[in-house]
């Protein structure tokens, strides 16, 4: 027998001997009667926001979610299916006040009614602030947080890379106020999406490209202003993780001035808006080469004035060196003089010059004692200016002197 199963739930409420179910002979089975409440369920309530309390919450290896959802009188079973919980973007825990996102439906293999949930907010920003909390922690815990890992911003970059939407408001002001302070700085655009499914893995996607390429001296990372779960983005875990190992130093613009996210607190520099993002990236480059030429001048200057004093030294060792070359001289020249005049007392020409007289024989030996004479003898006298010959007449030895 072939029927509809639509028939079944028009038939619930008309038993009789032909609807099926009407009769022992028309009995449905147990699936059929499930599927046709789930399709009756599922086509008479449409998806709606559900308030209470999460109890008995599992988070099954399989990768999806279940829990009940309770208030005073009542509760429902809940499921989250694994591909629909990026939209929560965080665990959840018993004991939590929430409204849920869902549709009714029944889970025919056990007959339970069920909500298969999609998204969970907490009253307030509960869930999501409890989030952000969990997450700072653990950044903080990485010592991700600490002002001493702050790099400071290169001088003169040479190319800007900005990740953000090719089609934001943000990136037109980025480009204009670059352009404006540098026309001739490189300028990289990292398309990203920065908002909505997919976002973080996008943004993490960005940052890897950039460490693959490794060009970029600066990067500006952000978005313009919106509401609070537009800019859920940029406080995933991956993406501020993403953002703290990014090789070059980052400057973080992401919404408005008073709106802060991850990515603000681990990125090395905060910047309010897109635009003053792009003037703490860029140097103004009529004020650098005013500067450039400010330290041209001083630096000729003081080369200038280095000169001047090297000269001065120069000129008092100068005079330091002929002085003391001079002293040296004149007290060598005073040894030199000193030491001429022993020389010259001990000098036999000096001696000669005094009166004495050196006798030598035919030899040139010298007669020095007597002895060294005969009577008759020839020798040769030296005095002060010649020679003179003389003959030994007589010899008569001093009987004072002693023999050597």
């Amino acid at each position: 027998m072939t029927w509809d199963p639509n028939s079944v739930v028009r038939g619930l409420s008309l038993f009789d001997a032909v609807t099926p179910g009407g009769s022992t002979e028309t009995a449905v089975a147990v699936s059929v009667l499930a599927q046709s409440v789930r399709h009756l369920i599922e086509r008479s309530v449409q998806p709606l926001w559900v308030r209470g309390e999460i109890i008995d919450f599992k988070a099954h290896r399989n990768g999806h979610w279940y829990f009940s959802l309770r208030d005073r009188a009542a509760q429902l079973r809940c499921v989250v299916w694994a591909d629909d919980q990026r939209r929560i973007r965080t665990a959840i825990e018993d004991g939590m006040a929430v409204v849920v996102y869902g549709q009714v439906t029944v889970y025919a293999v056990r007959g339970d009614m069920q909500l298969r949930v999609t998204a969970i907010e907490q009253t307030g920003d509960g869930l999501r602030r409890k989030a952000l909390e969990r997450t700072l922690e653990s950044l903080r815990r990485d010592s991700l947080l600490e002002p001493g890992r702050k790099r400071s911003l290169p001088r003169l970059p040479r190319c800007l890379a900005v990740v953000t939407s090719p089609d934001g408001a943000a990136l037109h002001d980025i480009l204009a106020v670059a352009r404006r302070r540098a026309p001739s700085l490189r300028i990289v655009v990292v398309a990203s999406k920065v908002q909505g499914d997919g976002a973080p893995e996008e943004l993490c996607s960005a940052f890897g490209r950039l460490a693959r390429w490794g060009k970029a001296d600066v990067v500006i990372v952000g978005r313009g202003g919106g509401a609070k779960e537009d800019l859920s983005a940029f406080n995933d875990e991956r993406v501020a993780r993403a953002v703290a190992a990014c090789l070059a130093p980052t400057i973080s613009a992401v919404g408005h001035e008073i709106d802060t996210t991850m990515c603000d607190l681990v990125a090395d520099v905060r910047a309010p808006t897109p635009s003053s993002a792009a003037e703490s990236a860029v140097p103004l480059w009529a004020d650098e080469e005013q500067r450039l030429r400010l330290a041209a001048a001083q630096l000729a200057t003081a080369a200038s004035r280095c000169v001047q004093a090297s000269r001065g030294r120069l000129g008092r060792a100068g005079e330091m060196t002929l002085r003391g070359a001079t002293r040296s001289t004149e007290r060598r020249r005073a040894r030199l003089d000193a030491a001429a005049g022993r020389l010259d007392a001990l000098s036999p020409l000096a001696t000669l010059a005094r009166g004495f007289a050196v006798a030598r024989d035919a030899a040139g030996h010298a007669l020095t004692v007597t002895g060294d004479f005969v009577p008759g003898m020839p020798f040769d006298l030296t005095i002060r200016d010649g020679r003179v010959g003389a003959v030994a007449t007589s010899v008569s030895p001093d009987p004072a002197v002693a023999r050597p």
